[in-house]
């Protein structure tokens, strides 16, 4: 029996690296649709609707959009650009049938543009390449064309593959052409319409056998306070209605009996009611209060499972626990307990496919495992927003043994740094064990570089970097594969400034002690015995007292020269804390406050523990 096609439908990935325009290239796309009424307000970059994305300026959830079309249906997924939302972005090309992608006219394609392609070319999905931001001063079109085309070569793409379609446009201006603009001008037509043109040419219609029963595959999960849990569906075979009796395939490989209760199709970014929907159709169901992602709705009658959606192996791990420091409670944190704890990082797991969570054996800890530290961290900075307390570990490698050899994760590094800072990088990254692969001198002053480099290398890396090419360099990295164990590498080269004893800072102490490194707190605020309260300008810890008080005497002083003389304390995101810590040292994480701690607190058990290491080793 031949295929049916959906003529009436196509569903496309926009996929690009971090910060090459997708978004904002949708929301022009919204707007040249007639999804928006003329006078409503509607935010800038509407698809990044978490407070985190917003923040961060980055996608973390995989996004779907419908634009309706001269009686065309496009729906769009927006995925991830960085490589350690992996997870989304393969969920978000199990729902589609072809990729645009979207690459920057003076950046080209950087890492997670190689990583987000390679896995629409496995999945051999249709491409079609944007060249955006064509108005740039800096564009040099001609270039990341090239670069494109080495690209997929790179990637040992299939002839068809490379014989893609290029559309130059700017997402900000709202216009794409066929016809290639000059370095840093606007494309020559005034809309979007060669874009959309492009889609439906390029992009095939879903196929289906009309001879199939019901299949619908969840890829995606959200919830509503008024409907419960909600599954996300690409239908790839069937009708699916309001109120239908349906067969769940869980993944277990259990078969329940459900009833569809809601109905829910997206238009422009509103889920509305319908009442029924067909093969290729990208639904929203409710009624299934424990469904999860990679399950299949099917016929009762004749149930047919389709494959689990699989994601790559995590490669870093880090031990998330409650908070156990003497300020626990006191920082409007509300969720302290490890059944609460526990709770929230099971629920995470409902729709996160990316992540693991395995048991410390202790009951108060949990190994937390995910793509990369980028992932682990947003979890814990929403966990930390909704109200939770807890104590963190440093983030540590997921090794895995390969033909009877220990093996870690290797990552590619790509680097672009003004040629002063050549040197400098070069060997910040040797001594990480990185090994260069290629270099480009685009002429301008500035050095791209790729490396190879252990992903255990580059935990505190961003913070090095920054600092030795003061600022201006720019580095992504993507997981590259497993090699054998690297050795021992060398870790932070300073230590910690640690408080011998509870109290509160002050200005006398710090004054005192700012020769001996940076402090990471200011006068007034409260620490604790075994606290980081800094890093040591040489490379062992040392114990001070910074609640030290001026002795009083009958002679009169000004206290506001100490003020004046006292340098600003280093105040540390959650980022910059978790590349920061050693193997005995922990991030106390509350809504009011991000602390470094020792994970034993007492100074005299610190020693012999460091005593009893010495005799042993």
């Amino acid at each position: 029996m031949p295929l049916s096609t959906r003529d009436d439908l196509r569903n496309v990935a926009i996929v690009a690296h971090v910060d090459h325009g997708k978004t904002t290239l949708v929301d022009a796309m919204l707007w040249q649709s007639g999804a928006f009424r003329d006078n409503q307000d509607v935010d800038e970059r509407v698809l990044d609707s978490d407070d985190l994305e917003r923040e961060k300026g980055i996608t973390i959830l995989a996004k779907n959009t419908a634009i309706r079309r001269n009686g065309m249906t496009i729906n769009i997924i927006d995925t991830p650009g960085h490589a350690d939302f992996g997870g989304e972005v393969e969920r978000g090309l199990s729902m589609v049938d072809g990729v645009v992608l979207l690459v920057d006219a003076s950046e080209g394609p950087l890492p997670q543009t190689r990583f987000v392609l390679r896995k629409a070319l496995a999945a051999d999905l249709p491409v079609i390449c944007v060249i955006n931001k064509t108005d740039r001063p800096d564009a040099r079109i001609d270039e990341v064309v090239d670069e494109v085309y080495e690209l997929f070569m790179d990637l040992e793409a299939t002839e068809e593959q490379i014989d893609f379609p290029i559309v130059y446009a700017s997402g900000r201006a709202g216009r794409a052409s066929l016809n290639k603009p000059g370095n840093g001008e606007l494309p020559d037509n005034p809309d979007l319409e060669p874009l959309f043109q492009t889609i439906l040419e390029t992009i095939p219609a879903p196929t289906y056998d009309p001879d199939m029963p019901l299949r619908a595959h969840v890829t995606n999960l959200d919830a509503s306070s008024y409907l419960g849990r909600i599954a996300l569906c690409r239908i790839h075979s069937g009708t699916l209605k309001k109120g239908q009796q349906v067969a769940w395939c869980r993944r277990d490989g259990g078969i329940e009996k459900v009833k569809i209760t809601e109905l829910l199709m997206t238009e422009a970014l509103e889920r509305k009611p319908a009442d029924e929907a067909g093969p290729g159709d990208i639904v929203a169901i409710a009624g299934i209060p424990d469904i999860m992602i990679g399950e299949t709705l099917a016929d009762p009658d004749d149930p047919r499972p389709l494959p689990l959606i699989t994601v790559d192996e995590p490669a870093i791990s880090m031990v998330i626990g409650t908070n156990t420091s003497p300020m626990v409670g006191r920082e409007k944190g509300t969720k302290v307990t490890a059944r609460l704890v526990k709770e929230r990082l099971e629920r995470e797991l409902v729709g996160n496919v990316s992540i693991r969570v395995l048991p410390t054996g202790r009951p108060d800890a949990w190994e937390v495992q995910g793509r990369g530290e980028l992932a682990l961290a947003v979890l814990v900075e929403n966990m930390r927003r909704e109200g939770y307390e807890l104590t963190v570990g440093k983030p540590q490698v997921v090794t895995r043994e390969i033909d009877g050899r220990k093996c870690e994760p290797v990552e590619r590094l790509t680097v672009d740094v003004p040629e002063e800072y050549l040197g400098a990088v070069t060997q910040l990254l040797a001594v990480r064990k990185g090994r260069m692969e290629q270099m480009t001198n685009h002429g301008t002053g500035w050095v791209r570089m790729e490396f190879l480099v252990p992903a255990r290398g580059l935990i505190g890396f961003r913070t090095e970097f920054l600092t030795e090419t003061r600022g201006t360099g720019i580095a992504h990295h993507v997981f590259e594969g497993y090699e054998p164990w690297f050795g021992e590498l060398r870790t932070r080269p300073s230590g910690s400034l640690v408080a011998d004893r509870a109290g509160v800072a002050t200005a006398f102490a710090l004054l005192n002690l700012q020769d001996r490194g940076t402090f990471f707190v200011g006068p007034g605020t409260e620490v604790y015995e075994g606290m980081v309260v800094g890093e040591n300008s040489r490379a062992d810890d040392m114990d001070v007292n910074i609640t030290k008080e001026k002795k009083l005497t009958n002679m009169r002083s000004s206290t506001g020269e100490e003020l004046e003389r006292l340098t600003p304390p280093r105040v540390l995101s959650l980022e910059e804390a978790l590349e920061f810590i050693r193997e005995d040292e922990c991030v106390e994480v509350t809504p009011g406050a991000i602390r470094i701690r020792k994970a034993v607190l007492d100074a005299k058990e610190r020693e012999r523990i460091r005593a009893r290491a010495k005799r042993s080793g």
